[in-house]
């Protein structure tokens, strides 16, 4: 078997699909990309076993054959070369790989690819199809919020539910929560799943920056993502979702609005002051446009406070929060005024984006701490 590529080309579609190769996989195989050569079509597959990404790309060949190479030994070679014509030469009895550039030779050991997993193929219950701008907006404002604790299984992943109307995206660790709506993205079945943080976050980088259609289609066990030439199939989480909606308060009636930036960067250099454990920050509101934030941590004798000025309909209030939670927040919000919407210090508050792009909705909550919790 034998094949001609750009290395460039080559290099950059591996890119694409490495972030699935595991460095320390349960299969050994799984460290290698599967190779399929079709005459002039070229496949690549990188699998975790829970999660499938598949590349093709033209070459010049009219050859068939497969192998399994060593993913982070060819990824290395070709970091290093300069863009030209690569031949790859493949032994099938022995699997033996020769690389041969303008002034170089370089040997490596494949596998059988009969040893690489099969790629799931099931039947698509249903299909949506969205643009690649509209998926990524949606990963970006959610992924962050996912937990990292297996033992909760279903909030390490991004909970999504497909209606006649919109599509919604809803991401928690417990802490806080983030439900994004698409208005964009409509399905004529009604219908639920828990994507992984791992499948998505693959995605995310995996995804043009133009803007380009994405297919997305669903069966009661994977998900499969197609566009360009790029595929991608994930097991999906097979858990509960927390009941979200009954977590949202829906009597806020005080209000803060305030610029974002000013904000943000009062709670980076506040929240340097802040307890090391905890992060905890609190605001005290002052009718009708006083913000005092501050931070305390007795361990060390450390305090800052400042005062922001804003727009504040409500009740005097203080309310503490995690400052690494609410930074994280408001890092991934893409606009320049928000709303802080408030009821109690002992209840959950709202960060909603006053500015946002006609197709979407965006919501966040973010729980509070206990003012006198102080470590």
């Amino acid at each position: 078997m034998k094949f001609t590529v750009s290395s460039s080309v080559l290099l950059k579609q591996l890119a694409a699909i490495n972030g699935v190769v595991s460095t320390n996989p349960i299969v050994p195989i799984l460290e290698n990309f599967l190779f399929q050569l079709d005459n002039n079509q070229l496949t690549v597959t990188a699998s975790d076993l829970q999660t499938v990404m598949v590349t093709e790309l033209q070459v010049e060949s009219s050859d068939k054959g497969a192998i399994a190479i060593p993913a982070k030994l060819l990824l290395d070679t070709l970091r290093g070369l300069p863009e030209q014509p690569i031949t790859l030469t493949i032994d099938g009895e022995t699997f033996g790989i020769e690389i041969i550039s303008d002034n170089g030779r370089y040997k490596l050991s494949g596998e059988n690819p009969i040893d690489f997993p099969k790629i799931p193929s099931v039947n698509r219950a249903f299909s949506v199809e969205l643009s690649s701008h509209a998926l990524s907006n949606a990963i970006a404002n959610t992924l962050f919020a996912t937990s990292t604790d297996e033992l909760r299984p279903a909030m390490t992943g991004v909970f999504l539910q497909l209606g006649a109307d919109y599509a919604t995206f809803v991401a928690t660790d417990g802490h806080r929560l983030i439900r994004y709506r698409r208005y964009d993205v409509k399905s004529l079945v009604d219908t639920t799943m828990i994507i992984p943080r791992k499948a998505l976050n693959l995605l995310k980088t995996s995804l043009p920056s133009e803007s380009v259609p994405v297919k997305a289609e669903f069966s009661q066990a994977n998900a499969f993502f197609s566009f360009a030439n790029i595929r991608m199939i994930c097991r999906l989480i097979d858990e509960r979702f927390p009941d979200y909606e009954n977590a949202i308060p829906t009597n806020n009636p005080n209000v803060l609005t305030i610029s974002r930036g000013e904000i943000l960067n009062s709670l980076r250099r506040i929240s340097i002051y802040s307890n090391r454990t905890t992060h905890q920050i609190r605001l005290k509101l002052t009718p009708p446009n006083q913000l005092v934030i501050s931070a305390e941590d007795l361990d060390y004798s450390n305090e800052a406070n400042e005062r922001l000025l804003c727009e504040y309909n409500g009740d005097e209030m203080e309310i503490g929060f995690n400052a690494k939670f609410l930074i994280e927040m408001l890092n991934n919000l893409d606009t320049s005024t928000l709303s802080f919407e408030l009821s109690a210090p002992n209840r959950a508050g709202l960060v909603v984006p006053l500015e946002k792009e006609d197709d979407e909705d965006i919501l966040m909550l973010v729980m509070p701490v206990m003012l006198n919790t102080y470590a």
